[in-house]
């Protein structure tokens, strides 16, 4: 699988096509003859072949293919795929509909983190190539800015420091969209294969019957002979998601509770 990275394209123009509808500057290609295609046409088939094929497949060829155009066309309106790649990221992204200031939103603010968890698991299920992006260096579009503001808005009312603030945000979503692609990936594994994983282990049974040494691991059967491993794969990753993301908040809510959450701004 080839990795991908957003933010690559040059600033300038991705910005502008990103935050496009508070200018003219992507309204309408800036050369050539009278437009036949929109921009919001061009993502959309980029999207839809990604969704099919993965990231690499929404081409700047291809995506002139599928929109019965010539790829010179296309680089009228979209400079490179680096661009389109974050058009298509920041539509996604904005998928989410998370609550912007002002709008009504769970009461409680791990409730409002399990919202942004759901949405974002959600969004990664819709468009599994997302996982095939790195995002370190992300589009500064309206999609990843509203991420930003509803994590930040959740957090930053619990008398955090503002480092303590911005680094409880960065662990949450670094923790959900870790575990969003993760089980993308499980489900587009299945759908490949045809076959789950439970599957797929039982067609290994001879690994513990020839190969595993039990005195080199007791820990495992320890656990296998308690009862640690009597759910389905699917339940047990469930488990470890819902395990992980409520230390994950217990943790903030401890720090909370001591009074270690405010002063100087050191996280």
């Amino acid at each position: 699988m080839t990795m991908e990275h957003s933010g690559g394209g040059d600033p300038d123009r991705s910005l502008a096509l990103l935050w496009r509808e508070r200018g003219p500057a992507a309204a309408a290609p800036a050369r050539g003859r009278k437009p036949t295609l929109t921009l919001d046409r061009i993502v959309t088939a980029a999207l839809a072949l990604a969704d099919a094929e993965g990231s690499a497949a929404a081409s700047m060829h291809r995506v002139a293919k599928e929109l019965g155009s010539g790829t010179m066309t296309l680089y009228t309106y979209v400079p490179a795929k680096a661009e389109l790649l974050d058009l298509m990221i920041d539509e996604v992204l904005t998928e989410r509909a998370l609550p912007a200031p002002g709008d009504p939103r769970p009461d409680g603010w791990r409730a409002q983190v399990r919202l942004y968890a759901e949405r974002t698991r959600a969004m990664f299920l819709r468009h599994p190539w997302l996982r095939q992006v790195s995002m370190v260096r992300p589009a500064l579009g309206p999609g990843v800015m509203a991420g930003q503001e509803y994590l930040l808005s959740t957090v930053s009312g619990l008398g955090l420091s503002p480092r303590q603030v911005v680094a409880a945000a960065s662990s949450i979503d670094a923790y959900v969209t870790a575990n969003a692609a993760s089980a993308a990936a499980g489900q587009q594994l299945e759908q490949a294969t045809g076959e789950t994983t439970d599957t797929w282990w039982d067609q290994r049974t001879v690994f513990w019957e020839k190969y595993f040494d039990v005195e080199r691991h007791p820990s495992i059967v320890r656990v296998w002979t308690d009862g640690g491993y009597e759910v389905s794969t699917a339940e047990a990753a469930a488990e470890a998601y819902e395990f992980g993301l409520d230390r994950l908040l217990d943790g903030i809510d401890a720090l909370i509770g001591t009074g270690r959450g405010g002063g100087t701004g050191k996280a």
